[in-house]
């Protein structure tokens, strides 16, 4: 039996489990004294790297939670972290306020995101029980979190064969919820474009998990 035969609950509830409180959160930090994000991009925009370093501090936390939620546990996403942010000090002069900040940094997480999924996809890489471990509850049992890891391992994996396109999209509207609108407005494509998106990769995965089901039934 392969790994897929570890999952034996419907794909969106298996992603909703571990992207919702485990790898991070999806809000941003305060830092209300530092002020409103255009005005720290105005002071970043006239030279001072202090406004920078508060945007960070305050989007640091939110970009790692999307990120993770969008590639899972990649012993990438470190560096990928800082990507982001390397590229956003050098995309800032382009941000001329048509859409809101944090749409303008979402994008560069996206694209980073789907960029590295391309790559990973050419160069797969094969999640170990360590890379999971932070996923799971450390009080639980170790029956319990053994299980757990290979539920968690057969949904990444099964993420793993839809194109990143649908995945994100999928991801988007499946476990943060976001609308059609909200998705597109990120990923430069029509509701209708982003609708097909999540249906494609929704019926892709219900194959899968369709094929789980016969082959434990068979024994495989």
């Amino acid at each position: 039996m392969t790994a897929f035969g570890a999952l034996l609950v419907p794909p969106a509830e298996v992603f909703s489990r571990w992207a919702m409180s485990r790898l991070g959160r999806l809000a941003p930090g305060p830092l209300l004294a530092m002020g409103s994000d255009e005005s720290l991009v105005a002071r970043v925009a006239g030279g001072d790297r202090q406004a920078f370093d508060d945007l960070y501090r305050r989007y640091v936390d939110l970009v790692w939670g999307r990120l993770g939620r969008l590639i899972g546990p990649d012993p990438e996403r470190e560096d990928l972290l800082q990507q982001i942010f390397m590229e956003l000090f050098r995309a800032l002069p382009r941000f001329r306020g048509d859409a809101s900040f944090r749409t303008f940094l979402y994008r560069i997480v996206l694209n980073t995101a789907s960029d590295h999924l391309k790559r990973r996809r050419r160069h797969p890489y094969p999640l170990g029980a360590e890379d999971l471990n932070d996923l799971v509850d450390a009080h639980a049992s170790p029956e319990v979190r053994a299980a757990e890891r290979q539920r968690l391992a057969a949904a990444f994996a099964m993420l793993d064969r839809i194109k990143p396109k649908k995945r994100i999209a999928f991801l988007l509207r499946t476990v943060d919820g976001l609308s059609l609108e909200e998705i597109g407005e990120l990923t430069n494509a029509t509701p209708a474009a982003v609708a097909q998106r999540v249906r494609h990769a929704h019926r892709e995965l219900q194959v899968l998990a369709t094929r789980v089901r016969t082959w434990r039934r068979e024994g495989r």
